[in-house]
């Protein structure tokens, strides 16, 4: 009886959606490695089928567990970015990770998630006519604003700004004055030239790129133009499976990561990227309904949060890929090869799972 109940609990819609988004993705790999499951395709899907059961226990867990668990995480995962600025391993000019041996842990993809609880439970706490007073500012600040820091320090732009992202938009739906959140861009804003004088070389290198790409197109240029071409080669219908020429002919860099959409619109067209586009969509679109849905504040509030994690995520890569925003190296959630994205999506999805489960179990008065 009890192994029948959890199957009719399961949000099986969903799963099947995760299932064509991340199988569209194999699909590419395979093509970009012409034609072969490895050395991209083999992995991604084995990493597939452990976090999606993964997903699916994190959904069996009831919601009081995630308010247990969101100061802890805060500090624990604080802890693990000072760690790494001791004894992290470096890859590619960056300190991001922790290396255990069997894996290599990247701590700041974790604190994309655990902001957004500890805002959530914070604002879950406080009164909601203190919303509009310091006590609900100034904890919102520290809880973004570490963490912010300490990954910048590693470098790495794209994480810390989806760090700020999501902490913004829970402490926004919590209830906080639309004119702090304006005062705060323009003061960033403000700051902007003297940011960039602070940022590193070949940070400057990709704004400069974002506002000029002909300006460098065989050298910082290279990645987004050759992007361009194979998009927009893609047509309506692509060049067909495996026939891709900038992917298979090596002149499109990282197109099994970071430019793995190009890789694909290359040889699926716009038909393919609508496919895509429409599957995040009807991600999101349930993401934000277990939102509306969830009858507690902290429910509600976290929902909220993963809800624009997940847009920032596809959002900004596919600016990216297009060259309407600077590369930040930010890729495609479960179709990009690598397992840190994955596996943060398919938490965020096991957390909204088990936001929904606990909002339909508990009994109405």
């Amino acid at each position: 009886m009890i192994v029948p109940r959890i199957l009719a609990e399961i949000r099986w819609r969903i799963v099947f959606l995760l299932l064509a988004i991340a199988g569209f993705g194999l699909v590419v790999l395979y093509s970009a490695a012409g034609g072969s499951m490895r050395p991209w395709a083999a992995s991604q899907g084995t990493r597939l089928i452990a976090f999606l059961i993964m997903a699916l226990v994190l959904s069996r867990f009831p919601e009081r567990f995630w308010k247990a668990i969101a100061f802890p995480s805060w500090a624990v995962l604080v802890f693990l970015l000072l760690l790494i600025d001791a004894v992290g391993a470096v890859a590619g000019g960056a300190q991001r990770w922790l290396d255990l041996g069997i894996i290599r842990l990247q701590p700041s993809e974790m604190m994309k998630l655990s902001v957004v609880l500890t805002l959530a439970r914070f604002y879950d706490l406080l009164p909601a006519s203190e919303t509009r007073r310091l006590t609900a500012i100034w904890p919102a600040a520290l809880f973004i604003g570490v963490p912010f820091v300490l990954v910048m320090l590693q470098p790495d732009l794209g994480t810390s700004l989806m760090i700020v992202f999501g902490g913004v938009v829970t402490a926004f739906l919590a209830g906080l004055p639309l004119r702090l959140f304006l005062g705060a861009a323009a003061g960033v804003a403000a700051l902007l030239p003297i940011a960039f004088t602070m940022m590193h070389d070949y940070q400057r290198n990709r704004v400069l790129i974002f506002l000029d790409p002909e300006s460098d197109p065989l050298g910082t240029g290279y990645h987004i133009s050759q992007s361009k071409i194979a998009i927009g080669s893609g047509g309506l219908f692509g060049k067909g499976f495996l026939n891709g020429t900038q992917s298979h002919l090596d002149y499109l860099p990282e197109g099994h990561t970071d430019f793995v959409f190009a890789t694909m619109a290359e040889e699926w067209g716009l038909a393919g990227g609508l496919f895509l586009i429409g599957g995040f969509l009807a991600l999101m679109w349930w993401a934000l309904r277990v939102a509306l849905r969830a009858d507690s504040r902290f429910g509600r509030l976290t929902a909220g949060g993963l809800s624009a994690t997940i847009f920032f995520y596809v959002a900004i890569n596919l600016m990216m890929v297009m060259g309407l925003a600077p590369v930040v190296g930010i890729p495609l959630p479960m179709v990009s090869f690598g397992g840190s994205a994955m596996m943060t999506m398919m938490i965020v999805v096991g957390i909204l799972m088990s936001i929904d489960r606990s909002s339909r179990m508990r009994p109405a008065y």
